[in-house]
């Protein structure tokens, strides 16, 4: 069994911000020598997650509306009472998404489907340099 760690840095602009990382995890996986096996994407933030999506100007749209209706900002938040900083919606969004994604690793590539493209979302108030783990485990 194989494991190879690497990491790489977003800048992002924050508010639901959407971000194709797709490419930089396929290329994880081809450094790394893994052929067959699983690959873990992983946001070591709270304010922000990874899933998968087509990634178009519609359908990134749509996650960002739905994302404001579900969790809106100008709702009252105990955490931004508690440290006044404005991001409790941030907060919520991203524990709905989820930090990490994985994908099965066949024959050296991912295996997505072809409009499926794994996505960074950042929902913190502001810009941010964000920094995204990726773990390839297999032989």
């Amino acid at each position: 069994m194989h494991v190879v760690t690497e990491s790489f840095e977003l800048q992002t602009q924050g508010n639901t911000d959407i971000i194709d990382i797709t490419d930089n995890v396929a290329r994880a996986v081809q450094r790394s020598g893994v052929r067959n096996g699983l690959v873990c994407v992983f946001s070591p933030s709270s304010t922000s997650g990874i899933t998968t999506l087509e990634y178009e100007s519609g359908a990134i749209a749509d996650l960002q509306r739905t994302f404001e209706e579900l969790v809106p900002r100008d709702r009252e938040y105990k955490h931004n009472l508690r440290w006044g900083d404005g991001n409790g919606h941030s907060h919520v969004r991203a524990a709905l998404l989820g930090a990490s994604f994985t994908v099965p690793v066949v024959d050296g590539r991912l295996t997505l489907g072809t409009w499926q493209q794994i996505i960074f979302v950042d929902f913190d108030v502001r810009p941010r340099r964000r920094r995204v783990v990726v773990q390839i485990v297999g032989e």
